[in-house]
């Protein structure tokens, strides 16, 4: 099927942004000639005037950019197969990339003012729109070398993310994926095919996979050791130049995040490890097993239960479950279904998966969705659309230069969109299986995303940790200290199995160093979100729409502070270790 072929109503509307492909060629011509406008900003960034028309001149020419970039991407994806698609995409990351390079000196320049000078910026209505831009500055000057140094270390990051690279060429490229039988046909355990293998109903085939493909990746545990080890180096290196403390001071101030945001998530967790063991003992209970290893984790305890409905009913189902947010955001997600935002349905040559886009010069987000009647799809159009009214709010909020939200953030509003949409789906069932199946829904949400998250977390700060200490990491080493972990995460019901020492050598966000811990903190902020829009707490649903309209207008821990909600204490680890307590209950009763 053809996107011509298809109705109107399912389809985004990239048309949106601009009417025809000649006027984004004319707009495209017009930002190559506004880029070349920065060079004469150079060396000359010491005075307010020119500094604020500088930084106006880069709003003007991100906006636009944005704009062609977004629209290329998203024709692009409605058929990757269109060659003349794909050449307009790379044409406008190459110019891109031109502009990165033409305008690479801004930063540096402004910086180099002295500290009262930026204050006084900083503190200037007219510099308002780049006030947290200007605090920023200045939070990073003491760790800002000399341009010579500058240079230097600029030129290494031409090769210092190859350790991901080299990871992903091992994974994707040389990792040999074995072969196991199931119901007498040989099965290829692929990357694709282990997680599907590992819901299978029987024991023995999740086994022989688990096995199978674990036991190839151990072939392959000195090459990704020493790789892993010399990614971490890498890492410590740019601490140790900048003047850091370590690598996890580094990444928390670039994300302008306290560190205790990381060990109070770690603290907690730990403190609430013993109702993980008891949902561990409950899972060998449910799947009537003797024995219950990693592999029984992910097998469905309530099977041949499905939220199988069209796309016009998921809609319906996500616009009742997002009513507590009121009246103006449920108009808006409304509007989306209906006004050109979302591409529904698969198609030929169409991009998988899902995801959300947004210009800050478009008229609204845009949602690309493959549905297909699946629970997750359901929940996906709900996560999806969280993002888009992020976005939506913020950009009419905010100027361009504080309207991108930061990643610590980024999947508040959509697990919060998740969240709801669960809370309506158990409220309005008297079915007893689905009732079963959306409690385990909750539960193993909160489990793979809280409690393994925070596991991974705490293995790249112990691997960290040890190399600032001396301490070479080995594959025997790396392999011990996350069966350790394993271990403690998972307790007494959950049998030993020498394969799960394995299971770091697969995990590509290791190579993001100190990133899974955001998907942690995002759910806790989203369910005590969440629990407290349905708990009706008095104004807390417009306290939460201006959560969404702040944008990055400052820092994102703060801004989630405003909102009631603080990472860098217990209450919102222990309201999330609440609910999971509360929910494995209520589904022990049943």
């Amino acid at each position: 099927m053809k996107r011509s072929e298809v109705d109107a109503k399912d389809v985004w509307q990239p048309e949106h942004m601009f009417a025809s492909e000649e006027a984004w060629e004319a707009e495209y011509r017009n930002l190559a000639e506004l880029a070349e406008r920065i060079a004469a900003f150079e060396g000359n960034l010491n005075a307010a005037p020119r500094v604020l028309e500088c930084l106006k001149l880069l709003d003007e020419i991100d906006a636009k950019a944005e704009l062609l970039a977004v629209y290329a991407s998203m024709v692009r994806d409605e058929d990757t197969r269109d060659e003349r698609a794909n050449a307009r995409y790379n044409r406008i990351v190459t110019l891109l990339t031109s502009i990165g390079e033409k305008s690479a000196f801004v930063e540096p320049q402004i910086a180099s003012n002295d500290d009262a000078t930026l204050a006084a910026w900083e503190a200037s209505p007219e510099f308002s729109d780049y006030d947290y831009f200007l605090a920023r500055l200045r939070a990073e000057k003491p760790y800002v070398l000399s341009e010579r140094e500058e240079r230097i270390l600029a030129l290494s990051q031409d090769f210092a993310g190859d350790f991901d690279t080299i990871f992903s060429m091992i994974d994707n490229a040389d990792f040999e994926a074995p072969t196991i039988e199931a119901d007498g046909e040989p099965v290829r355990v692929t990357h694709g095919t282990y997680s599907s293998l590992l819901q299978d109903p029987r024991q023995p085939i999740r086994k022989a996979a688990f096995d199978a493909y674990y036991g190839a990746y151990e072939k392959l545990k000195n090459t990704l050791a020493a790789n892993y080890y010399a990614n971490v180096k890498k890492n410590l290196f740019y601490s140790k130049a900048r003047g850091y403390e370590s690598y996890l001071d580094k990444c928390m101030r670039k994300e302008d995040v306290p560190e205790s945001v990381y060990r109070t998530l770690i603290e907690n967790v730990n403190r609430g490890l013993p109702v993980l063991h008891e949902y561990v003992a409950a899972r060998k209970e449910w799947l009537g097993l003797d024995r219950l290893f990693m592999y029984d984790l992910y097998t469905p305890i309530v099977p041949d239960t499905e939220i199988s409905v069209d796309y016009e009913r998921a809609c319906e189902l996500v616009l009742e479950a997002l009513r507590p947010m009121g009246e103006e955001y449920v108009r808006e997600i409304s509007n989306a279904m209906t006004g050109g935002w979302i591409d529904v349905y698969e198609r030929d040559g169409k991009r998988s998966g899902g995801y959300c886009t947004h210009a800050y010069l478009a008229p609204h987000p845009y949602v690309l969705l493959n549905y297909s009647r699946t629970t997750h799809d359901v929940f996906t159009l709900a996560h999806e659309l969280g993002h888009a009214m992020h976005s939506f709010y913020s950009s009419h909020a905010q100027p361009i230069a504080k309207a991108d939200y930061r990643i610590f953030v980024a999947e508040v509003a959509s697990t919060v969109n998740e969240m709801l949409l669960l809370e309506s789906l158990l409220a309005g069932t008297n079915d007893p299986a689905m009732k079963r199946f959306l409690l385990a829904y909750r539960l193993d949400t909160i489990r793979t995303t809280i409690f393994r998250q925070t596991m991974f977390s705490e293995f790249e700060l112990a691997a960290h940790e040890a190399v600032e200490r001396g301490e070479p990491l080995t594959a025997e080493g790396l392999s011990d200290r996350y069966e350790t972990l394993n271990r403690k995460y998972y307790g007494p019901a959950f049998e030993k199995d020498d394969h799960i020492r394995y299971e770091w050598m697969r995990i590509p966000h290791f190579y993001y160093s100190f990133y899974v811990y955001k998907y942690a903190t995002g759910l806790t902020a989203a369910l005590d979100i969440a629990s407290r829009i349905l708990g009706g707490e008095e104004g807390f649903a417009a306290k939460y729409r201006t959560f969404l309209s702040a944008g990055g207008s400052k820092s994102p821990y703060e801004i989630l502070k405003d909102c009631g909600v603080d990472l860098a204490t217990d209450a919102p680890y222990r309201n999330v270790l609440r609910i999971f307590e509360e929910t494995l209950r209520e589904l022990k009763s049943l």
